[in-house]
């Protein structure tokens, strides 16, 4: 499930690999996938890239078209429950990176893989099943097994993965930044 909690900055995990999203990637839009409050997306907006965010949160994407005004960035907004319809909500579109943080939907696996340029950045982080014992989430649909993420991208160019415990309040992650050959 999105988180939208307020966040100045990006996550980690995007700032820690931002050297990753070079001029090439301009040339399709970049999705934050189920993006929240979007500080991700318009951490990358402010960089020049055109980002889409796609939530099913009106209000979400409300709060984001406030940050986008803000801080003078163009924004695509996309409201879409990507549980809900097709397995392929990205059908026909293809993207030069997508981000993924605190969110999980297992179906939507395929349609990842298959929206993402071939040489496109996909950088995903969300629970792993034992965040249940630290806090929430606990509902195991939304919790990655051991080795879950990983395994599904392992024939991308994985340039970073990681499994285990973060921060204060402790949580159960699972990272993973690869490149789609």
């Amino acid at each position: 499930m999105a988180d939208f909690r307020v966040c100045e900055g990006p996550d980690r995990l995007l700032s820690d690999h931002l050297h990753l999203f070079t001029p090439e990637l301009n040339r399709k839009p970049l999705l934050d996938l189920a993006c929240g409050d979007g500080h991700n997306g318009i951490f990358l907006a402010r960089k020049g890239f055109p980002v889409i965010f796609a939530d099913r949160s009106g209000e979400g994407l409300e709060q984001v078209q406030r940050r986008a005004d803000a801080e003078n960035v163009a924004v695509t907004l996309w409201q879409i429950d990507l549980e809900a319809g097709s397995a392929d909500p990205f059908s026909g579109q293809t993207f030069s990176a997508i981000i993924v943080f605190r969110y999980l939907h297992r179906p939507l696996i395929p349609a990842i893989r298959k929206a993402l340029m071939q040489g496109g950045v996909l950088i995903y982080e969300t629970f792993t099943q034992h965040q249940a014992r630290l806090g929430k989430p606990k509902n195991p649909d939304h919790l990655l097994k051991p080795g879950e993420l990983f395994t599904w991208f392992q024939d991308w160019e994985v340039m970073y993965t990681y499994e285990g415990i973060v921060g204060e309040p402790p949580k159960a992650i699972a990272q993973l930044v690869c490149r789609k050959p």
